[in-house]
């Protein structure tokens, strides 16, 4: 077993097809609070309510637990200590469970370089430091502050993101900095940039609105009103894991997809013909036309 690129994520030793071409990630083991989780249940799964299938490629699926994420962050300036580090099956980020000290417990997501024993908080004048969550008008226009950089606050310890910046006790936030869970509509929760390793910069403010550079590139005014939280997501390497085979496919309620041409032509538009034949159109089509 290897470590790849330092991001937690396992090769092991070429015995089956699914170890040679699988990859598994941290091990990081789930044990939700009661009162924190909840059921659901998937009636369905890409059918409507006659049965019809509407989204193809869905179906079946490991049963899920539903873990209640905090992305609210409405706890203002009361500290939290980050208790676990869980797995959440709903999404590929990790999550934490964070003991306030009104004695109210948690979930948020995790953020990169955030270990056990690391203290939070959120409210409009806290300080500029991984994990905190304030709104976006806590902003300094003024660039002779540095802002938080992910590069230069996190290193890599054995697979393990460590936080090494001091601290900050400035309650502006300064242009540049890194930031994720946004809010959209103010007080509705953060909506924006929650995915593993996903992470938005403030590159502007004026008048009522702050731009910012989200991951997609593309760049969006958000009220100065809304709040957001310092930092990375966690769990950078999730898109460089490689299931390995069909099962685990099946394990996440994805279905196999199969091409048009292999099918009969009552069934896309593509199939039919005498072995492999071409789709005879100038360009491809949905199965629909």
């Amino acid at each position: 077993m290897k470590i790849l690129n330092s991001m937690a994520i396992h090769l092991y030793k070429t015995s089956t097809p699914s170890t040679r071409n699988g990859t598994v990630g941290s091990q990081v083991k789930s044990n939700p609070r009661n009162n924190l989780i909840y059921g659901q249940h998937h009636c369905g799964k890409g059918r409507n309510a006659r049965g019809i299938i509407t989204a193809r490629h869905r179906g079946g699926g490991h049963k899920r637990l539903y873990r209640k994420i905090d992305f609210r962050r409405n706890e203002k300036d009361i500290y939290g200590r980050i208790v676990t580090i869980e797995y959440d099956p709903n999404r590929n980020a990790y999550i934490c469970l964070i003991h306030y000290g009104d004695g109210e417990k948690r979930y948020i997501l995790h953020p990169r370089g955030a270990i056990i024993g690391d203290t939070i908080v959120s409210g409009t004048e806290v300080p500029i430091k991984m994990g905190n969550a304030l709104p976006l008008s806590a902003i300094s226009s003024s660039t002779s502050r540095k802002p938080y950089a992910l590069e230069e606050a996190c290193t890599v310890w054995e697979g393990v993101l460590i936080d090494q910046k001091e601290e900050s006790t400035s309650t502006d936030m300064p242009l540049g900095t890194a930031i994720h869970n946004i809010e959209i509509t103010l007080g509705k929760g953060g909506q924006l940039v929650r995915a593993a390793g996903a992470v938005a910069k403030l590159i502007a403010k004026e008048g009522k609105s702050a731009t910012l550079k989200l991951p997609s590139g593309e760049v969006r005014l958000i009220s100065k009103n809304c709040s957001a939280t310092v930092g990375q997501v966690g769990n950078v390497g999730a898109n460089q894991k490689s299931l390995g085979r069909a099962g685990s496919k099946r394990w996440l309620g994805k279905r196999p997809v199969v091409r048009g041409v292999v099918m009969n032509p009552v069934d896309h538009p593509h199939g039919g013909g005498e072995g492999r034949a071409p789709i005879g159109r100038k360009k491809p089509t949905t199965p629909w036309g």
